[in-house]
């Protein structure tokens, strides 16, 4: 089983960048896909990004030219780029790994992202 924490949170203004980190333990990243959601307050939780193992990418349309994922397997990490960011951003950040119908990991506490106008 895969456990996933997140960090790299924070509060930044607007049009500036973040880098957060999703480190897995347990049985690492393996070839898992992972991926980032967000949640806001009043809303559901919704999808970012993916990356696979060979580092093949999707994104949500609304992040498409802003986001950037990646990972390092060695380290066990997916990072998530956050470039331009807009008060719209503002929520908390989650990874996890989609398998069939739900996830491989618990969700986690996520990280918060606070974007300032």
């Amino acid at each position: 089983q895969v456990q996933l924490v997140e960090s790299g949170g924070g509060l930044v203004q607007a049009g500036g960048s973040l880098t957060l980190s999703c480190v897995a333990s347990g049985s690492g990243l393996g070839a898992y896909v992972i991926a980032w959601y967000r949640q806001a307050p009043g809303n559901e939780r919704e999808f970012i990004a993916q990356i696979n193992w060979a580092g093949g990418a999707n994104y949500d349309d609304r992040v498409q030219e802003r986001f950037t994922i990646s990972r390092d397997n060695a380290k066990n990490t997916v990072y998530l780029q956050m470039n331009n960011l807009t008060p719209e951003d503002t929520a908390v950040y989650y990874c996890n790994a989609p398998y069939g119908l739900g996830y491989l990991s618990e969700w986690g506490q996520g990280t918060q992202v606070t974007v300032s106008s």
